[in-house]
């Protein structure tokens, strides 16, 4: 190949290139002004069709077809940030080329014989014209890539960069607080049964249902079996927590409670099966957990974060105690969101100890008779709502799921002191969704959902086990597991059926889609509720719909499994229950008497819901 065709390529490749780039950088401007102009997520539409469905409240094809707009809305809008990410990308490249090939060409021009001699004043000319071409390209390029990175951080403006670089900490066990409290336990045996340490090998289970006990105690048809998971010596058994409710969601985070004889009608403005009714000082979102007869909730705002516990048969409180004297605490408080505020996420206990984390990173550990025993403070959470991921905890330690702006990972922390166990990192986005604790392959794990990944990680290295990329936006609902399936599922995202042992999708479906609450799986059926009001009931193994019932008030708490029931409570506090089975079977809709947004727990006999401002227990009188 002659001198002259490669100055002929690469004039080409420059040109094509260049031209590539003022057009990628066009569209990119483009697409900025256009979100600039309008709210991505709003549409007049939507507005205009809402307020006909006021005056027609019953109107289902008026329903339907707001759903089916605001969700191509809402996935034009996921699509058109991930064109504008692929543009930018793609602008990089075209750049990169159009520099490579513009100094090819003139490296190899500068090779030939000498050209004829021209004039000052055009060759002045040229260079001038020259230099214009390339300011000009430039200016286009450079605004396409802030026009492209201000688009894909729509939301950027809610998280608070500028405390977050003043507050974070490092990760190191440096600067945990911790209280010597001995061999401090609870000394009531009534109030707290399951203190016996034990450390015996136990019958095989059903890894459907992933250690825990099915509600009606009854065995399941999958042939599949894995072992139940074996705590150390003085840790926390699997029996110990089937019989209690001892983190969000009730055991191991997975949705399913083992206790029984569950009311179906109460009515908390009127009394009806009201055992107590306690009133809350600190606004919060977390769900109670349960110990024994000891009740945990916690509270915050952006001057005082505190643990409760309750007795559970009268309500008393036993203690409230402040989260304070944090080594490496923000001065400040986080900017968060109304609906996450600053203490969304659920506490954890292991009957020892309860374990509380807050918005600011702070997360305290103090025993079941109120003394604190470690603190520490893990870092401001990058998060533009607030952090929620809630606690949960096996085997003496604590799982911490940490997935923010900033970037994800989960940690293991030893309960005893607060030390790291160990940490992994995370390849993925934000996330408020909780750990939930599962066995697959005789190994026990702990697993998290988050913008693209859901995977396993081993409880006792960290390792990563397997993962699947199959979610995407901002995920809010943790996984549910059964018939030896992981399922996830986020709004304007899928509802995807994991096999973890071969870390593929067995069905998917992208209908019927939570943006806030958690699906759950029991006795071969999964249960999702979502945002606008809908509850539906798929097959677990071929994700077939059985049902669906439509409310026409949004879901924010998770629907649980208990007493072989259902149990969803709406944000307006009305509790639809109803049978779990293949067909739709209402037992009752009771109302809670004030807004309900966090997931209900449960103990024998009774039902413990978190309303706004009080914290209700029913029973059947």
């Amino acid at each position: 190949m002659s001198i002259t065709d490669k100055i002929q390529i690469s004039k080409n490749i420059s040109l094509v290139s260049g031209i590539f780039c003022i057009t990628v950088s066009l569209l990119l401007l483009l697409n900025y002004l256009q979100f600039a102009k309008s709210e991505p997520l709003e549409s007049k539409t939507i507005e205009v069709l809402v307020e006909r469905l006021k005056s027609e409240p019953n109107n289902d094809e008026l329903k339907e077809e707001i759903r089916n707009f605001d969700l191509l809305v809402r996935k034009a809008y996921f699509n058109s940030r991930w064109q504008v990410k692929t543009g930018a990308f793609l602008l990089l490249f075209g750049a990169v080329v159009f520099a490579l090939g513009l100094r090819s060409y003139y490296s190899l021009k500068a090779k030939i014989e000498q050209p004829v001699p021209e004039s000052e004043n055009e060759i002045f000319g040229r260079i001038l014209a020259q230099k214009w071409i390339i300011i000009t390209g430039s200016t286009v390029i450079v605004l396409a890539l802030i026009a492209s990175f201000a688009s894909v951080d729509h939301l950027d403006s809610y998280k608070g960069n500028e405390m977050v670089a003043e507050q974070v900490t490092n990760d190191t066990d440096e600067g945990i607080e911790v209280v010597d409290v001995g061999k401090a336990s609870d000394n009531n045996s009534l109030e707290n049964p399951f203190t016996e340490e034990t450390s015996e090998t136990h019958e095989p289970v059903n890894s459907e249902v992933e250690a825990q006990q099915e509600s009606t105690g009854s065995e399941t048809n999958n042939s599949v079996t894995e072992p139940k998971p074996v705590s150390s010596a003085g840790a926390i058994t699997a029996e110990q927590i089937n019989s209690n409710y001892n983190s969000f969601r009730g055991p191991w985070g997975n949705g399913v409670s083992t206790h029984k004889n569950i009311p179906v009608n109460w009515n908390g403005a009127s009394g009806t099966n009201l055992l107590w009714k306690i009133e809350i000082s600190l606004p919060g979102y977390n769900s109670p957990v349960i110990w024994g007869n000891k009740v945990f909730l916690s509270g915050g705002n952006k001057e005082v974060r505190e643990i409760y516990c309750f007795d559970i048969n009268s309500g008393n409180l036993l203690w409230s105690k402040k989260v304070e004297n944090i080594p490496g605490s923000p001065a400040e408080m986080p900017k968060v969101s109304d609906d996450t505020g600053l203490a969304a996420p659920s506490l954890t206990t292991d009957g020892k100890r309860v374990f509380g984390i807050f918005a600011n990173g702070d997360i305290i550990c103090f025993d079941m008779n109120g003394n604190r025993v470690w603190g520490r403070n893990l870092g401001m959470p990058n998060n533009h709502y607030g952090h929620s991921s809630s606690l949960i905890t096996w085997n003496n330690k604590v799982f911490v799921q940490f997935d923010t702006n900033s970037g994800g990972k989960v940690l293991a922390l030893n309960a005893e002191n607060g030390e790291t166990v160990w940490e992994t990192k995370r390849d993925c986005g934000i996330s408020w969704a909780s750990p939930v604790l599962a066995v697959f392959k005789g190994k026990m794990q702990v697993i998290l959902t988050a913008d693209p990944i859901v995977a396993g990680y081993d409880t006792e290295t960290g390792e990563e086990l397997w993962k699947v990329e199959c979610m995407m936006g901002e995920v809010g609902p943790s996984v549910t597991t059964g018939e030896g399936m992981v399922f996830a599922a986020n709004e304007y995202a899928r509802l995807a059926a994991i096999d973890p042992l071969t870390a593929t999708i067995k069905w998917e479906d992208d209908y019927y889609l939570p943006e806030v609450a958690s699906p759950v799986c029991a006795d071969g059926l999964l249960i999702v509720a979502t945002s606008y009001g809908i509850l539906v009931c798929y097959d677990a193994k071929t994700g077939d719909l059985l049902w669906e019932e439509d409310y026409g008030t949004g879901f924010y708490a998770s629907p649980v499994v208990a007493d072989n029931k259902i149990y969803a409570i709406d944000t307006d506090g009305v509790m639809h229950i109803l049978e779990l089975s293949r067909e739709a079977k209402v037992l009752g809709s009771p109302k809670l008497g004030e807004e309900g947004f966090a997931t209900p727990a449960f103990a024998e006999g009774k039902i413990l819901i978190r309303g706004v401002s009080g914290l209700y227990c029913f029973g059947n009188k």
